[in-house]
């Protein structure tokens, strides 16, 4: 062999391993100083939609026990608010949408048996995911998530309307089912 075609398959070669590893190299190289985070508890299945109050929540504590409280009532005080927003929503639209005698009187009563509907029904939020870790340094991490049907809420703010004499009269399930049903539509976009 000469020394043309000795150099001539060395540079063959050489151009074929370059070649071959320049397509492995495009694997996802992390830079430097970097990590990844994982997090629990996270994507759509946890979501709110159409049909279902969720939140999401974590909680760090040196002991495990209070790591998973504070996860458990970060994401009550979330699922909370969002079910307060939505009712108040709610509300302001079917209050506005119907002809009570006291619009102000009314809204007031609604907003009352909201935030009644919501204290009493947080106690029955279902978790859905619960995750607990420990870092080097001891610390616990809870990752959870809850879940609270729209309906459930609906029906028990309708069970409480429904008990109120000012508010029976004038009141339209049917149109306050709309309204609301309208609102839980709007939560996933």
């Amino acid at each position: 062999m000469t020394i043309k075609s000795s150099l001539a398959v060395a540079l063959m070669a050489t151009l074929t391993f370059s070649v071959i590893g320049c397509k492995k190299s495009k694997d996802v190289v992390k830079p430097v100083g970097e990590v990844e985070i994982v997090e629990y508890c996270t994507g759509d299945d946890y979501t709110s939609d159409k049909k279902t109050f969720r939140a999401r929540a974590t909680g760090e504590s040196m002991d495990r026990e209070i790591a998973k409280k504070k996860s458990r009532s970060n994401a009550e005080g979330r699922l909370a608010r969002m079910v307060s927003v939505t009712l108040k929503a709610v509300t302001d639209n079917y209050v506005n949408s119907t002809e009570f005698n006291n619009t102000e009187e009314a809204t007031e009563t609604f907003n009352e048996m909201a935030r009644s509907v919501v204290d009493q029904e947080l106690r029955g939020a279902v978790t859905i995911c619960e995750k607990l870790t420990q870092r080097e340094n001891g610390i616990y991490v809870s990752y959870i998530g809850i879940e609270l049907s729209g309906e459930k809420v609906a029906s028990k703010y309708n069970e409480k309307l429904s008990e109120d004499e000012r508010i029976k009269a004038e009141y339209n399930y049917e149109k306050f089912k709309e309204t609301f049903q309208a609102e839980m539509d709007a939560l996933r976009n």
